[in-house]
């Protein structure tokens, strides 16, 4: 069974995809990395099939500004010789993506279009719940339905089954009540 996942994306590049005229577009292509600033995917235990969320957070809400279902995982100084020549034109027009240290690509189907303008709803927020092999654990840092710090959500988190079907729901407009 495939896993859903987060990834932060920081609000510099958020609004660095802004100005690049990438809201819209789905995203084919995500970076991954040693530092907790551009994160590993492998090492987070990302696999072929699974989902990842890339959300931001910003004054006191989360956004899930997209999501892409992983195809392929490549070593970043591999990707010559790993890689099919179509998807060459994607690593150069997903750029904006792949600051800091890079060691691994990832690819996908297209994915969600990319959104900026829809927070998930305060008690969306207060259910929102990671897993690991230590169990689960709510999302920290959440106080009366407001965001307060994103420090538990740097680097590459794996969703409850529940709270990716939630984020699911959300980005595709299909929350209940709505």
């Amino acid at each position: 069974m495939a896993n859903s996942y987060t990834v932060l994306w920081t609000n510099d590049l958020c609004r660095e995809l802004m100005r690049g005229g990438f809201t819209g577009q789905r995203p084919t292509v995500l970076f991954g990395g040693p530092h907790q600033s551009r994160p590993s995917f492998r090492r987070a235990g990302v696999v072929v099939g699974d989902r990842v969320f890339a959300v931001r957070a910003w004054q006191t809400a989360l956004y899930v500004v997209a999501a892409m279902e992983v195809r392929q995982i490549v070593d970043y100084d591999q990707e010559g010789t790993e890689l099919a020549d179509e998807d060459y034109p994607k690593l150069s027009h997903w750029r904006p993506l792949k600051s800091g240290c890079i060691s691994e690509v990832v690819l996908g189907a297209p994915g969600s279009p990319i959104r900026f303008d829809k927070p998930l709803p305060g008690d969306r927020l207060e259910q929102l719940t990671f897993t690991s092999r230590r169990g689960e654990r709510k999302l920290k840092y959440v106080e009366d339905g407001r965001l307060l710090r994103a420090l538990s959500l740097q680097g590459i988190y794996r969703l409850a089954p529940s709270s990716a079907d939630l984020l699911t729901r959300h980005l595709t407009d299909q929350e209940p009540g709505a």
